[in-house]
């Protein structure tokens, strides 16, 4: 039977007879083969342990102090974990013992130690105060998942809005990439010229990137998960490009009514990912091949963390959500242009028919929508001309008669 220590040089294996031992015999083990006199060890099952500071403070751990007390009464078995402080220095010589190396050294502090684990708990606060969707936008991406996909399919897009001193984020568009969704999985195909022209309607508008929205499918119905591990890859991916820490993470879900009446309700959640999570993945500890045969509510590392008081390869994905209140509002902003890269493509007829339709409103109030500027900006110079339209829209202001001119002609080419 072999027990795992962990002390201030890190985890060490100590290999004893069996459960039936004293804690006396566990010690004189542990000074047998990992070269740590009787008398200076202090042994407990809490990993409190490891923050003392002091002899003093190690008195307070009382819970192996009885040196004829049977293991077994500890409910330890083969595998488990038992911590270990001591004073002093110590030599490391050979034997079943490891040798600390690296970071892992003896001079190592009990802070430096604590500082360098990988310890994955639930984070309680997010950066995120809030976040509040526009309505209309938010409508407009619901129902086509909803009437058009009918949820079989996953769709996203990415979230542009403001975010206040406060943490407050408000959603006012949302940009959908080109991209190929299945019934598990949503594969974003980026165009990275049109994103710079997303980037420089949002600059005009006085916006940014603030997040990523996409929909879980009917297929992912009676799941034991809130996001799958494919969607917590996706989400931390995002989330770590951000560079944005108040940055959010939407699902739309639809929800079988609990009256027992069939029906289905469309949901909104809101989350961040924690920071743990955006650091394990921006240093590169998740798994990122998936197979058909792994458990959608782990999530994969490529080396152990400290879950609790585990070491674990595998981590439920609910340790890496933060969530965050809903809200929503009425932006500026409207959204009855044909959305970008959907089924259909955008044509100059959409335009005329958006523009006639429209008509009797001042003409920034008639290209005041993201959809229409992001179609027309692909006629326009992304680096003056983009932002510079944005901006009347964002400021209702007279718009200058040359972009004027433009978008009537464009409408009127068809």
């Amino acid at each position: 039977m072999m027990i795992r220590i962990r002390s201030r040089d890190g985890l060490e294996r100590v290999n004893i007879e069996g459960s039936h031992i004293t804690i006396s015999q566990l010690k004189t083990l542990i000074q047998n083969q990992l070269q740590i006199p009787l008398h200076n060890q202090t042994l407990s099952t809490d990993r409190n342990l490891l923050l003392a500071k002091s002899p003093n403070d190690f008195l307070s751990f009382t819970d192996m102090t009885n040196p004829n007390l049977p293991i077994s009464s500890l409910n330890l078995s083969h595998g488990s974990i038992l911590y270990l402080a001591y004073e002093g220095e110590r030599t490391i010589r050979g034997g079943p013992a490891v040798t600390p190396a690296g970071s892992f050294g003896r001079k190592m502090t009990v802070d430096d130690l604590i500082a360098r684990q990988m310890r994955v708990s639930r984070q309680e606060k997010s950066h995120c105060d809030s976040v509040s969707f526009d309505r209309d936008c938010a409508n407009a991406f619901q129902r086509y998942v909803n009437e058009s996909l009918a949820f079989a399919v996953k769709r996203g897009g990415f979230m542009y809005g403001t975010v206040s001193e406060e943490g407050e984020v408000e959603v006012d568009f949302v940009y959908e990439p080109p991209q190929q969704g299945k019934d598990d999985d949503l594969i974003l195909m980026r165009d990275f010229e049109e994103e710079r022209r997303v980037d420089a309607i949002a600059l005009g508008l006085g916006m940014r990137k603030v997040g990523f929205i996409f929909n879980q499918t009917v297929a992912q119905g009676n799941k034991e998960y809130t996001l799958s591990n494919v969607e917590v890859l996706l989400a931390a991916r995002l989330h770590a490009e951000s560079e944005l820490k108040e940055w959010v993470t939407a699902v739309v879900k639809l929800e079988v009514n609990e009256d027992g009446g069939g029906g289905a309700d469309v949901h909104f959640e809101a989350f961040q990912m924690s920071d743990m999570c955006v650091r394990l993945f921006r240093e590169g500890w998740f798994e990122t091949e998936i197979g058909p045969e792994d458990d959608p509510k782990l999530s994969k590392m490529k080396k152990e963390v400290v879950v609790g008081v585990k070491d674990l390869k595998e981590v439920d994905n609910d340790f890496f959500l933060v969530v965050v209140k809903i809200l929503d509002h009425q932006g500026s902003l409207s959204c009855t242009f044909p959305i970008e890269n959907r089924n259909n493509q955008t044509t100059m007829r959409d335009l005329k028919t958006h523009m006639d339709r429209a008509r009797s409103l001042p003409f920034v109030k008639r290209i005041s929508d993201f959809h229409l500027l992001l179609f027309v900006a692909q006629f326009l110079d992304v680096g003056s001309d983009v932002p510079a339209l944005a901006e009347c829209v964002r400021l209702g202001s007279h718009v200058p008669e040359g972009y004027e001119l433009l978008i009537d002609s464009m409408a009127n080419t068809s």
